[in-house]
């Protein structure tokens, strides 16, 4: 396999671990990937909370980003953060945070991100954002040039990955949206604007599946379900039970209950908050509010979970659960990638990046 090079940094296996939130991607999962040769990456989703009840001291959002980085990082090879877009209170801290920590990497999407390059100078560190299409690239390329910054590297994320998906409902079975059919335009368009390494995601599975993808012009790829489903990963047992469970047919992307970031969300079918939702079971209520939006003073406080379960679940405290959180007050719920039925083990890290490096026979289906 052929290194991955991102703003002078080579990293020994083009695989990039996915940033899976709410707190299955932290520090543990993301040192053991770098120290195996890829990218590790922690979530910033709802970080204060999960190192203030780890540590048992209270941390505010840039602390946390400072804080997991540092311990991603710890123990050598390459780590950095995925922040999304559309958790806007607690954005610019998360970057700021994972700067001064060091971060190599900030991976931004569910939203783009137009204006990363502006919160802070990032040094050595790397600026990713994840697009769905090249009209997205060219998009944040101009917009990033007013602040005489490119992009290092890109991730084109397919409609099969898991969480939040960045197109409409109706666009995600589109022979067009198929990852292969997007590769091509995004990799024009990522060299017109000087050759931005190109990570593809969203369905990549096996080795052959990286092959493929590298031979077709993308120089790395992220997964995230398979790196889910490790002994490494934060993930609750009750949520990787259910993966292990999950058949072809339980994996659906939510219409109604739905996200309340407005994103098509693909989940268990199963999960226990979404099967809430559909009885109308649970009460609307707020009580975490990473997905708040201003109100008309300028204020966080709207949230479309916040006034109904018909319409949406409550993403915050579901994923909180899922992560062991708050278990015994709040119903999790599982976000799953489409190949996430095909998982019928857990394993090492170590095990996993051996498999997916070609070194020993895949153990999956």
């Amino acid at each position: 396999m052929p290194q991955l090079v991102i703003k002078g940094k080579k990293v020994p296996l083009p695989i990039i671990q996915g940033g899976m939130g709410v707190g299955v991607s932290l520090s543990p999962l993301a040192s053991a990937v770098a120290r195996e040769g890829g990218v590790g990456i922690v979530s910033s989703a709802c970080l204060d909370r999960l190192v203030s009840k780890r540590t048992g001291k209270k941390v505010n959002t840039y602390e946390a980003a400072y804080e997991e980085v540092s311990l991603a990082k710890a123990s050598g090879g390459f780590a950095g953060i995925n922040i999304m877009v559309a958790l806007v209170r607690d954005y610019e801290a998360s970057v700021k945070g994972a700067i001064d920590a060091g971060a190599d990497f900030i991976i931004s999407g569910a939203g783009l991100p137009l204006n990363l390059p502006a919160i802070k100078a990032p040094g050595a560190t790397a600026l990713i954002p994840i697009v769905s299409s090249a009209r997205a690239l060219e998009l944040i390329c101009k917009k990033w040039e007013r602040h005489g910054y490119r992009p290092d590297a890109v991730v084109l994320e397919g409609p099969l990955a898991g969480g939040h998906l960045g197109f409409k409902i109706d666009q995600i079975e589109l022979e067009s949206n198929k990852l292969e059919n997007l590769l091509p335009p995004v990799k024009d368009m990522a060299i017109k604007y000087g050759d931005i390494p190109l990570i593809v995601a969203g369905g990549i599975y096996t080795h052959a599946d990286i092959m493929r993808f590298l031979a077709m012009g993308a120089d790395g790829v992220q997964m995230g379900t398979r790196f889910l489903a490790t002994e490494e990963s934060s993930a609750s047992a009750v949520y990787k039970s259910a993966v292990l469970a999950a058949k072809e047919e339980d994996i659906i992307v939510a219409r109604k209950p739905a996200s309340p970031c407005g994103l098509p969300f693909r989940i268990i079918k199963q999960s226990p908050m979404y099967v809430s939702g559909l009885k109308r079971l649970r009460q609307p209520k707020c009580d975490k509010g990473y997905v708040l939006l201003k109100d008309d003073e300028g204020k966080f406080t709207r949230c479309p979970a916040k006034e109904s379960n018909e319409n949406c679940f409550c993403i915050c405290n579901g994923l909180l659960s899922s992560a062991g959180y708050n278990p015994d007050k709040e119903e999790p719920l599982f976000t799953v990638g489409t190949n996430a039925s095909r998982v019928d083990r857990i394993v090492t890290v170590k095990t996993l990046m051996d498999e997916l490096a070609g070194k020993v026979l895949a153990s999956t289906p």
